[in-house]
């Protein structure tokens, strides 16, 4: 699987730009601030619908427009996909599958990349919800309808919730709320489909987890991963037994979610434990041993997915990661990744990523937004607007 194009329109400092790329090693170089990042930024909405580095769409946008388009050309199984992306203020996004509209649900899945970013570093220090979006991004790598799933709980959710709030407030007790039950058969259902989804992608992850680990951190430390969760404590039954377990749990704990106005029972509340030699890293991880751990998981996401996706490789991106690794781990970094379709590199310092062996590496250089050099096909005015460029 790789990016055989991408064009952007008025997204973060470009107002338009057009790459032809294909299965070979890219470098995105400049110095920091001229913009590079935004462009694997693009690629990586393509495939996650989503922005690794904020959560709001107005950094997304040019200044003083209401509107960007990310549009890409992905070869998958030996087929061409275009996939195309209208951001807009102030209503909802428009997505295109082969110029024919479609909701997230039914795009995602289509086109797999693997991201490690700086940010990155948030998987081992930072709180449960990032590494619940981790492993929900690889799930559906490996599951496509999971993302539909995923959508739907989170629309019950809310649901469920909204009608909590509105009975705390009434001071309604929960046997005058017949339509809880309706909310806990829907959350139980969903929520077992979820539970097992991460239990099964993190069973996948446990021996590439640890195998990678040692070989970046260059030590016979062992990295593990294990799923935390509230719904129950074995879910190794069938979706039944684990859709009943979850339904017990909610009904129970009614008085207690009534009490405070959230669900208080669910995947949402999973987390994934990450331990070296038995100790969480979150705790007492160095910063080299977070940021080896950090890079071991995603690419022990990219073996999970290269191991079940019926279209190959997925994308592998790399930003801003060899400046942070010293010439024994990028040498180790660049054997691991060397094999993939096609890798996606930026790099403040082009000195500072090695070579792939046989493997040519294309380069496009990008200052204040302007590109040059390998696979630009058009570039109209770019420039810095004082946003976050990297």
């Amino acid at each position: 699987m790789y990016v055989q194009s991408l064009e952007v329109h008025d997204f973060r400092n470009y107002t338009h730009a057009r790459l032809s790329l294909g299965p070979q090693i890219w470098v995105f170089a400049g110095r920091n601030g001229q913009g590079k990042t935004n462009l694997i930024e693009a690629i990586r909405y393509l495939s996650v619908f989503g922005s690794h580095r904020v959560s709001s769409l107005a950094p997304l946008l040019r200044a003083g427009t209401a509107q960007a388009v990310i549009r890409g050309a992905i070869v998958h199984a030996g087929r061409q996909l275009q996939i195309d992306v209208q951001l807009n203020e102030g209503a909802a996004n428009q997505i295109r599958l082969n110029r024919s509209a479609r909701k997230v649900g039914e795009v995602a899945g289509q086109f797999a990349t693997v991201l490690f970013a700086p940010e990155d570093l948030a998987l081992v220090k930072g709180g449960p919800e990032v590494r619940r979006r981790a492993l929900d991004e690889l799930s559906v790598g490996v599951r496509a309808r999971f993302a539909e799933t995923l959508s739907d709980y989170e629309r019950v959710l809310r649901q469920r919730n909204a009608l909590l709030k509105s009975a705390r407030a009434n001071r309604l007790g929960a046997d005058s709320l017949s339509t809880l039950d309706v909310w806990d058969d829907q959350l139980a259902a969903l929520g077992a489909q979820i539970l097992l989804a991460r239990r099964d992608l993190v069973q996948r992850l446990a021996e590439p987890l640890n195998r990678l680990y040692d070989l970046i951190a260059d030590s016979d430390a062992r990295a593990t991963a294990t799923l935390v969760t509230n719904v129950v404590a074995e879910a190794d039954g069938d979706i039944e037994m684990v859709t009943q377990s979850l339904r017990a749990q909610l009904i129970a704990a009614r008085t207690d979610d009534l009490d405070r106005g959230v669900t208080s029972v669910g995947p949402h509340r999973d987390d994934l434990l990450l331990e070296i030699n038995g100790l969480p890293a979150r705790e007492y991880a160095s910063h080299g041993e977070s940021w080896s751990l950090a890079l071991a998981f995603r690419l022990a996401g990219a073996e999970a997915l290269r191991a079940v996706s019926p279209a190959g490789d997925p994308v592998l991106i790399l930003d801003d990661v060899f400046a942070e690794l010293d010439s024994a781990r990028r040498q180790r970094l660049i054997e691991l990744a060397a094999d993939y379709e096609q890798v996606l590199i930026t790099a403040a310092v082009l000195e500072d990523v090695p070579h792939f062996g046989d493997r040519p590496t294309r380069v496009v250089h990008v200052d204040h937004g302007v590109l040059t050099g390998d696979g630009v096909v058009t570039q109209s005015q770019g420039g810095v607007d004082g946003r976050d460029q990297r």
